[in-house]
């Protein structure tokens, strides 16, 4: 198993079995049956700080604005809330929850796509400024209301990711207002009476290279600059979006971290003086960076099944409980959690219980000789884990726990059968 796995410190192997920030593996499994998530603490916490100082070393009006629909767990959100980040939502809904988790209104930006009147109405009654995905949706926020500030999401036609499905920019994708129509947006909200603008972009997920983040900062300083110039606004905030990627497979290097913010930022410097932007906030709206690596899904293996081709080790975590190497094909290591010195000896796919040919964890993946009975640890899960887990083919979501210095909680209970039936209703003539 590669070392990359321990080098963040909060995975350690004690005699043979997995500790996650001091607390075993096997312990918390047994407690509260698999499959379950895992979240440490201290590791969103570093990562959050790593991150800030990073950017803080060259600006100092630096915002993160923590993605939450990578995590949207209470207790994810109260860390961060506590560290001092603000919160990029998605919908009403994750704005609901980051009123729960104490965010105050002016610590939440809203991006939305396809948004609805009554999703207006109740951003608006929340408070929270409005990042405004198309003409249309801002031309019925301002039928009803005024805000006192705007954002425009633009479309810089330079999009990145690891996946098609994560790439939101560019000619093929729904996000954003081109820059043919950018200009239009602020003259129309600027004439309506709004006084106060932002400007945001965000061009996909999971980006490790410098690169691609040069490329959409430099087109979007110039859309600012013209916006700048022909409407005579003066922006509050300039906000990068989020796309900070994490390494999964072991070959993968990480993002350059102290690179991208000084690349980033310098141009951002430069380009602000040059341009005659002033001295507008930086905005940045990382979700993976921050929690993918905090996250660990325990799952418990229940059947082995060779046939003439494959060895297959069934476990009782599938896509309905992580969907992304199923619907993105991606890499997440696994280990085996309560065997942890054994040498790597067998190739297996890791196949789930849901019924679907493409419910597979991995496909051809080198483990140990594994027996039934065996606790396995997929790593990694921190981003886009429970978040997009569901009830398919009727089985209740999983638990989470928060793990902190050898100390663990319960922060999501797993569900039961009765679960299944929350919101469900028989008509009359089906009584």
């Amino acid at each position: 198993m590669s070392s990359k796995i321990f080098s963040n410190g909060h995975l350690e192997n004690r005699g043979g079995v997995l500790y996650i920030d001091g607390v075993s593996s096997l312990e918390i499994a047994e407690k509260f049956d698999t499959p379950l998530y895992v979240l440490a603490e201290r590791r969103i916490r570093e990562n959050y700080r790593r991150l800030y100082d990073a950017l803080k070393k060259h600006y100092d009006k630096v915002r993160i604005y923590y993605s939450a629909k990578a995590n949207t767990s209470l207790s994810v959100l109260k860390i961060l809330e506590s560290e001092g980040a603000y919160l990029d939502t998605v919908s009403p809904g994750e704005v609901f929850l980051a009123l729960r988790a104490s965010f105050t209104s002016d610590r939440i930006l809203f991006t939305g796509t396809s948004v609805r009147d009554d999703e207006l109405k109740f951003l608006v009654d929340s408070g929270v400024t409005i990042n405004i995905d198309s003409l249309s949706q801002l031309r019925r926020l301002l039928s009803f209301h005024l805000p006192e500030m705007i954002s425009v999401r633009v479309n810089p036609e330079i999009g990145a990711g690891h996946h098609e499905h994560c790439i939101t920019a560019g000619r093929d994708s729904k996000f954003g207002i081109w820059e043919d129509d950018v200009i239009k947006a602020y003259k129309y909200a600027r004439e309506a009476g709004v006084k106060k603008f932002g400007i945001q972009m965000h061009i996909g997920s999971g980006i490790l290279t410098v690169e691609p983040f040069l490329l959409a900062a430099e087109k979007m300083l110039e859309i600012a600059r013209h916006v700048h110039e022909e409407v005579g606004v003066d922006f509050d905030f300039i906000d990068f979006g989020g796309g900070l990627g994490v390494p999964y497979r072991p070959e993968e290097e990480s993002l350059d971290l102290d690179l991208y913010a000084e690349k980033v930022l310098g141009l951002y410097l430069r380009r602000i003086g040059e341009y005659d932007l002033g001295e507008p906030w930086f905005f940045i709206e990382p979700g993976r960076y921050i929690v993918c690596d905090a996250g660990v899904l325990l799952t418990r293996v229940n059947t082995l099944k060779i046939t003439p081709f494959k060895k297959f080790v069934g476990v009782d975590a599938g896509f309905n409980t992580l969907i992304r190497p199923a619907m993105y094909g991606s890499y997440h290591p696994i280990i085996v959690a309560n065997r942890f010195d054994s040498a790597e000896e067998e190739v297996y796919d890791v196949a789930g219980p849901i019924c679907e040919s493409g419910d597979l964890l991995a496909r051809d993946r080198r483990l140990p000789r594994i027996s039934e009975g065996d606790l396995l640890a997929v790593l990694n899960v921190g981003a886009y884990g429970f978040s997009m887990s569901s009830q398919y083919n009727s089985r209740p979501r999983c638990g989470e726990v928060l793990v902190k210095d050898g100390e663990y909680a319960l922060i999501r209970r797993k569900e039961d059968f009765e679960s299944l039936l929350i919101g469900q209703e028989l008509p009359s003539w089906l009584k």
